[in-house]
């Protein structure tokens, strides 16, 4: 453990503090998507605002991301009118709970789908465009400037049963991955345009709080010296999450370890989380977090079979990416390859961020089969029972969609996409301090700590893991929770 960190873990008191270097109402840790929010909502609710980062710019791990945004609900989005749905919030709200599964925070989805629109409409009225358009193709993200895509596994098994898929990933009005750079821009832009004292290069370090244990403010370092900030009204720590902190890591969230590139900024350490476990904060989910392998596009590789070192399938191809990713790497396998027809390669050289290699190529299934090294019949007896019933348009096992269900047909390729052997598993986490709806911070007895707040990765948010993940979550969390932790902490009174 750093310094930093294991001062984050050690409050301060306000009886030892003989005079404040700052004081406001509001003080905000983390200027990403969270951060900017809670600030802009805190501002125009009356407070007085000051924004820390440790950078030198605005931007966090929402400047990094695609800045896909997952709403709908209400009878649909803008968009989603425009491109001919009607989305339903209880779709929405089962689709979520679903998704969640045991680690589902109710409140919390049943709050942000209730709010999904006016979400949509708020950040409309902020100035971050959306097109009118729909991406029809099976993809991680949009790469033109069109809108609304498929994020996540609404058209898979079983979630479509339990609710009318529909897309609510909505990109922002750009061509490329560049939704992140220009949402931050945004945002950072509507910070301008308030009262809110900005300071960057200013890292937090511990929280401080009062003889009752309410938290009144903030140490923080800037040019090289230790600073006390008062907040009148409450602390809002919007950090991000602990991607970045290996130690972490190992203690909370090893199974994470298993990925190979931790998605976030530099600033990913958990300090945020550190800070509010100091003052009696609980820590929850910690465990969990996103993992992906993200082996499409093309989407015509979602027509090949995932087997594990046995031959063996173990999941249904057609699912979000961080689906395919969770359930590969449970699995007691030495080896995770995705077995495809050649006529099904298509364009992956050029368009694939999965990085894995041909492990092998045959003119039978059991040419590959011995090629892979797998046990003699295995893989004969999976590519025959799979390709049978997909003639039929079923598949028996993993309930595939019928959309991706076709024969395997000969030459046959295989990708060697077991995490280890040079194939790309992004993660991050998905685990932070508990809160309510409103961000107001929690103890492990459910309390409420005075003065504290919190949004985005720096808490157990709206996403709790990866098999239920969808893209748009993580944005759509942070910037829609740390709206309401911005507005609950300026109407604070002590």
């Amino acid at each position: 453990m750093s310094k930093d960190q294991a001062s984050a873990i050690h409050p301060a008191r306000s009886a030892a503090i003989d005079s404040w270097d700052f004081e406001t109402d509001v003080a905000i840790v983390g200027y990403g998507g969270a951060g900017s929010c809670a600030a802009i909502e805190a501002s125009d609710a009356g407070a007085r605002v000051m924004l820390f980062e440790a950078s030198s710019d605005s931007g966090g791990s929402t400047a990094l991301s695609s800045a896909e945004i997952y709403m709908g609900g209400n009878g649909g989005t803008r968009v989603q009118r425009a491109c001919g749905y009607e989305d339903s919030s209880e779709d929405m709200f089962n689709f979520l709970m679903a998704c969640q599964g045991p680690q589902a925070d109710e409140a919390k989805i049943r709050t942000y789908v209730d709010n999904s629109l006016d979400h949509f409409n708020w950040l409309v009225d902020k100035g971050v465009p959306f097109k009118d358009s729909e991406y029809k193709e099976r993809a991680i993200m949009s790469l033109t400037d069109d809108c609304l895509l498929f994020t996540g596994n609404e058209k898979a098994w079983p979630f479509r049963e339990i609710a009318k898929p529909c897309p609510r990933g909505h990109n922002l009005y750009i061509e490329g991955d560049n939704g992140g750079p220009l949402f931050m821009k945004i945002m950072s832009e509507n910070v301008s345009k308030r009262d809110i004292d900005v300071h960057f290069e200013t890292r937090a370090l511990r929280l401080v709080t009062d003889e009752e244990h309410n938290v009144v403010g903030l140490v923080i370092r800037q040019n090289k010296q230790e600073k006390t900030v008062r907040a009148h009204k409450g602390v809002v720590l919007c950090a991000g999450g602990f991607v970045m902190n290996e130690a972490m890591l190992k203690r909370y969230a090893p199974f994470l370890l298993k990925g190979n590139a931790p998605t976030g900024n530099p600033g990913d350490t958990g300090s945020g989380i550190l800070m509010g476990l100091g003052v009696g904060a609980a820590a929850i989910n910690m465990h969990e977090g996103f993992v992906s392998l993200p082996f499409y596009p093309p989407a015509s590789l979602t027509y090949g079979i995932f087997v594990n070192d046995r031959g063996q399938r173990f999941i249904s191809e057609d699912g979000y990416h961080g689906r395919i990713g969770y359930y590969s790497l449970t699995q007691d396998s030495d080896r995770i390859y995705l077995i495809f027809s050649a006529e099904d390669f298509a364009s992956y050289q050029q368009g694939n961020y999965l990085g894995a290699d041909i492990a092998g190529t045959g003119e039978t299934i059991e040419e590959l089969e011995s090629e892979l090294g797998l046990p003699a019949g295995n893989l004969v007896h999976t590519i025959e029972f799979y390709n049978e019933h997909a003639a039929a348009g079923e598949d028996p096992q993993f309930r595939k969609s019928k959309e991706w269900l076709k024969p395997m047909a000969a030459p046959y390729a295989a990708l060697d996409c077991t995490p280890g052997r040079g194939v790309f598993v992004p993660m991050f986490t998905l685990g932070g301090l508990d809160t309510l709806p409103s961000g107001e911070v929690l103890s492990a007895d459910g309390s409420i700590i005075p003065g504290l707040y919190a949004a985005g990765r720096t808490t157990a948010g709206l996403p709790r893991r990866a098999q239920g993940y969808a893209s748009g979550m993580s944005v759509g969390d942070a910037t829609f929770f740390g709206r309401l932790a911005g507005i609950a902490a300026a109407s604070h009174t002590s």
